[in-house]
């Protein structure tokens, strides 16, 4: 790979603990304030520590998310440095597709109905997705593949198709909000039991399990 420093940003560090692709790639930022009590009726959060800046950030989580080859990188990489325009409408169109995803699926968690402009930016992301695939025969069958192409926006097409995969294939019951204060990663609760609470228990669910523990403390000494 010729730009070797995109693997040093932080998005492609991400960990991707979502389950799904498309959570994933909601989950590209260090967590996400949200005003206490507001859960329900308020989908809008501020973010923290964003880790999309820029065209490249796209580019650095797209071969992070196995979305995107080397050759793929490369090739786009050098597009967008002739086509600095398309390359920031493409990375702006990224982060709009990231927060209406993430809005959708936290009215899901939160059983409120979703905002119309949120699924119409879904639905006009997806169509375009489904516009560059294309039926191409294999030894038994007919598969799905993309449209041959060097396309600034080809690491969201398979983002956009996930998001409706979830929402369309999935069980939603399992869609669940990391209870972390400075968290709210979202995720498909895969597990057997259906109680998973947290992005991962050795970050958010430490942190719960520390504070617990120190308030037990604390309440046994007014004892």
């Amino acid at each position: 790979m010729k730009n070797t420093g995109l693997m040093e940003r932080p998005a492609a560090t991400m960990k991707l603990v979502g389950e799904r692709l498309c959570l994933d790639f909601v989950n590209t930022v260090g967590g996400r304030l949200i005003p206490p009590g507001k859960e329900v009726d308020r989908l809008e959060s501020t973010i923290r520590n964003d880790k999309l800046g820029e065209y490249a950030d796209l580019l650095a989580w797209g071969v992070h998310a196995k979305l995107l080859s080397e050759k793929d990188v490369d090739s786009l990489a050098l597009k967008a440095t002739h086509e600095t325009g398309e390359a920031g409408r493409v990375f702006q169109r990224g982060k709009k597709l990231r927060e209406a995803i993430h809005r959708v699926c936290r009215s899901i968690v939160y059983g409120v109905s979703p905002e119309e402009p949120d699924v119409a930016l879904l639905n006009t992301e997806i169509a375009e997705a489904r516009g560059h695939q294309r039926l191409a025969p294999n030894e038994k069958q007919f598969t799905w593949q993309w449209e041959d192409g060097i396309w600034l926006d080809r690491m969201l097409w398979p983002i956009a198709l996930s998001a409706a995969e979830l929402l369309t294939e999935d069980d939603l019951s399992r869609l669940r909000e990391c209870g972390g204060d400075e968290c709210h990663w979202l995720f498909e609760d895969t597990s057997r039991n259906g109680r998973r609470q947290w992005c991962t228990m050795e970050d958010c669910g430490n942190v719960a399990k520390v504070r617990k523990f120190r308030e037990r403390k604390r309440m046994e000494g007014r004892c």
